[in-house]
């Protein structure tokens, strides 16, 4: 393992900026940041709505939108008013941010934003592809960018030191906001350790794609990175598929290349490594 993660590194190194990004990266990584600013205000706010808002059996449920640049939680009731938002500035902290307990109707922009979050939902409870793993739960992010409707299911867990790839979706709409497409991301649902029992704490990790069209790093994947950076603190992070190798690293650079030339340029990183091992072997037995 150590040896593969040593030529990830260098690869990432070499190839991350002396290389345009491909449309792919780009695309991909665009919509891994929005979901990740979608959920860390999803976060942040769910903390401080609860520990504000007293009417617990009230709650219908929430979801994070930008509206004009600004970041806002919504919770709305069971009968579709909202009840809380919550306002943050662009670095997320929780002392800055505004929260309104007044009850209000939905703006027009949040109507979509719900209506989506609702159809998605109704989906999710009468369609047999989604599964929900022991203590963990389907969180659903609603996203809506250059006018393109999608709901991003992704798997969470309250267990600590634990990171979860996979068990992920997306939900598609046609210009009616009914679903169009559900389909899966991932295979089944990974499972990190960022401390590991053998080797200690871990500086990255790799997990591999099957399903046809998810081959390169997903935009699922990007958030679960950028959400969990500050607790794992890796170096960086691959997924290997049969057609591309995908490198993030927390600069939130991103560098997708086929699997072909990855290998290739692996196997030449390896060999020169084996040379020059070779080679400094022989001058030490010579002096």
């Amino acid at each position: 393992m150590k040896p593969i993660l040593t030529v990830f590194a260098v690869l990432f190194i070499l190839f991350v900026n002396a290389q345009n990004p491909e449309k792919l990266s780009k695309e991909i990584n665009e919509e891994g940041i929005a979901l990740y600013h979608s959920e860390m205000t999803s976060w942040n706010g769910t903390d401080i709505f609860i520990e504000n808002y007293k009417n617990r059996e009230n709650i219908g449920g929430y979801f994070s939108y930008l509206d004009e640049g600004v970041p806002k939680c919504i919770f709305f009731s069971k009968s579709q008013k909202v009840i809380g938002t919550i306002c943050f500035p662009a670095n997320y902290n929780p002392k800055d941010a505004k929260l309104d307990l007044t009850e209000r109707d939905f703006t027009p922009q949040e109507t979509e934003y719900f209506t989506i979050r609702k159809n998605a939902l109704e989906r999710i409870q009468n369609d047999t592809i989604f599964k929900i793993y022991k203590d963990t739960n389907l969180n659903i992010v609603p996203l809506i960018r250059n006018k393109v409707k999608k709901v991003y299911v992704l798997t969470g867990t309250s267990a600590g030191d634990t990171v979860i790839f996979g068990n992920d979706y997306l939900i598609t709409f046609d210009h009616k906001n009914q679903v169009k497409n559900a389909e899966r991301l991932h295979n089944t649902m990974i499972v990190h350790k960022i401390n590991d029992e053998e080797i200690g704490h871990t500086i990255s990790g790799v997990h591999s794609h099957v399903i046809k069209n998810w081959q390169a790093m997903t935009p699922t994947d990007v958030c679960t990175l950028m959400l969990h950076q500050k607790f794992t603190g890796w170096e960086s992070y691959t997924t290997v598929s049969k057609k591309f190798v995908s490198v993030w690293n927390p600069s939130n650079n991103l560098m997708i290349m086929k699997t072909e030339n990855f290998k290739g340029i692996a196997e030449n990183i390896l060999k020169n490594k084996k040379e020059k091992s070779e080679s400094e072997k022989k001058k030490n037995s010579s002096d």
